[in-house]
């Protein structure tokens, strides 16, 4: 998934097992780029499975979550950002309020097929 407000970027879709930022693109919206350049969006399927290490200690206060998480990238709906990520205690967060310190990244995994979409949105939090 890439977010409407990437579409101006180039973009490409995420191998499995590869390392991601999520960082600022020039637009100002949040986004997922291999290295620290954003100038090229990397788009993840919905219900990827993500790694996502550096949580900012706001984010973690908040949303009762460790500086490292396993996350499943899910799309809100409403709004004018949609992709966002849903931790295993059911929090669910726009990735453009995500605040993941820079120092490593998020790492993709197979995604799960096992939940249908009206089942995972009664989930969200």
């Amino acid at each position: 998934m890439c977010d409407y407000s990437l579409e101006a970027y180039q973009s490409r879709p995420a191998a499995v097992g590869e390392k991601l930022t999520l960082g600022r693109f020039a637009s100002g919206s949040m986004g997922f780029a291999s290295g620290t350049v954003c100038d090229t969006a990397v788009c993840i399927p919905e219900e990827s499975k993500l790694l996502l290490e550096g949580i900012g200690e706001g984010t973690q206060k908040e949303h009762g979550v460790g500086a490292v998480e396993e996350v499943m990238l899910i799309r809100l709906d409403g709004g004018l950002y949609k992709d966002a990520v849903r931790f295993s205690n059911g929090a669910a967060l726009l990735l453009q309020r995500l605040a993941v310190v820079m120092t490593s990244g998020a790492e993709l995994a197979e995604p799960s097929r096992s939940e249908r979409p009206a089942e995972r949105e009664l989930e969200l939090v």
